[in-house]
């Protein structure tokens, strides 16, 4: 079993605060105090409380990247690049719940260069999933419905995901992956 840091044990608890109760209302002697220790003792880890707000937001941020060109360079059908897209989102969820609330609700209070990369990564993804949709209405497999409409359904959908999942008594990730990747894709197909 891997340990972790004392920064990734910050990062970790600072994280579900900010799910909790918003980045900009967590302190840092917030975070202290849900850690047991003394917020000076923090900045022996950490700078500020906005570089635990970019190392949370930018490493999930990049983890979606790194799935979506993975699933672009695949030489499979469009509808297949959906179906992966799909599932990627449920396995990030799955494992980063907590993060996504961060991405969803709080990236807007990123900084400078951060929040450059952030809003650049975001475009990136959200422009290969265009990619991908209209390749599909091309090549038939896909409704002609406005590519706009059907990234906004399934990205709206998959990006409130994180709140549904932790309420639902976390439902089994293969019968989800299952389930939703039928019913979103059912409904372009």
């Amino acid at each position: 079993m891997k340990t972790i840091s004392r920064k990734e044990e910050i990062i970790a608890v600072a994280s579900r605060l900010f799910k909790d109760k918003g980045y900009k209302t967590v302190s840092m002697r917030d975070i202290a105090k849900a850690m047991d220790i003394k917020a000076a003792s923090l900045y022996n880890h950490i700078n500020r409380k906005q570089e635990i707000l970019s190392e949370i937001i930018l490493k999930v941020s990049e983890e979606f990247t790194v799935g979506m060109k993975k699933v672009v360079s695949e030489d499979i059908t469009a509808i297949d690049k959906v179906e992966k897209v799909i599932e990627m989102h449920i396995d990030i969820t799955v494992n980063h719940s907590e993060a996504l609330a961060a991405l969803n609700n709080d990236w807007m209070h990123l900084e400078s260069e951060d929040l450059k990369a952030f809003v650049k990564m975001r475009e990136d993804y959200e422009e290969n999933f265009r990619s991908i949709i209209k390749q599909g209405i091309e090549a038939g497999e896909i409704k002609p419905y406005h590519p706009e409409v059907i990234l906004f359904s399934i990205l709206s959908t998959l990006r409130t995901l994180y709140l549904w999942y932790q309420k639902r008594g976390k439902l089994d990730v293969n019968i989800l992956k299952k389930d939703m990747v039928s019913v979103l894709i059912k409904g372009i197909i």
